[in-house]
């Protein structure tokens, strides 16, 4: 049984992105994963019709004794944390600009059993970038055309005999997308309905012969490296993965 297996039944207590309540016996983890989750709602901010970003670097700051006990508990707590905040952004359709960063930092201002959370989305320009979702492959979407199909030519080859060697293009400027049959024997379908050309909308589904092609817009960025003197000051556990898609 996992840490926060009784996250559902904890506390859901946030004002302005700190969690500030007093415990008896001192801040318990499902209080950490509570303030984490309503950081993430609290910060996420809609940047498009379709595209909410979320904050993906979060500081958990401890007074020393809960800290002391947290880092006891060593990385399981640091992966489960991070798993809970990739979960629950998928669920409300979150996105990230980076890997998701959980850093638990002491803080001597704070008395036992309070904590607060502070976070920012990865420093640095976000871009969108196109991808496709192929048969549990992800492959990236250059601006202009690429070409799918089962032929060698093709940009990106699918092993599916139902389809045609070139059988459709997607074209991507870098904010917008459309999908083209070119010609295909079989057509091709955009959300189960036949088209030969249409906008293509982020999570629509593109079908060739059996293979489904979900096209998605994600973010991406390069967080900031922290300096030096600060990973040192800090005495920390990291939950580290991939943008969440």
């Amino acid at each position: 049984m996992g840490l926060l297996d009784s996250f559902e039944k904890g506390l859901e207590r946030a004002v302005n992105g700190a969690f500030a309540k007093t415990f008896r016996s001192g801040v318990q983890p499902v209080e950490i994963a509570s303030a984490l989750r309503a950081e993430l709602d609290t910060k996420a901010a809609v940047v498009s019709r379709d595209r909410i970003l979320a904050p993906n670097n979060f500081t958990v700051r401890l007074a020393s004794s809960d800290e002391e006990r947290m880092r006891d508990l060593g990385s399981t707590l640091g992966e489960e944390l991070r798993t809970l905040v990739t979960t629950h952004a998928r669920a409300q359709g979150y996105s990230f600009a980076g890997p998701v960063t959980i850093t638990i930092q002491r803080d001597d201002d704070l008395t036992t059993g309070t904590l607060r959370v502070d976070s920012q989305s990865a420093q640095g320009d976000v871009a969108w970038r196109g991808v496709v979702d192929i048969s549990g492959a992800r492959h990236a979407l250059g601006k202009g055309r690429t070409v799918i199909g089962r032929g060698s030519d093709a940009d990106i080859t699918i092993a599916d005999a139902g389809t045609s060697r070139r059988h459709v293009e997607i074209l991507w400027d870098g904010e917008r997308a459309m999908v083209r049959d070119l010609g295909s024997t079989n057509g091709t379908k955009l959300d189960g309905q036949r088209v030969t050309e249409a906008p293509l909308p982020p999570d629509s589904t593109v079908t060739i012969g059996r293979t489904d092609i979900v096209f998605r817009v994600v973010p991406q960025a390069q967080p900031q490296r922290p300096s030096r003197a600060a990973a040192d000051a800090t005495r920390a556990f990291d939950a580290r993965g991939g943008t969440g898609e």
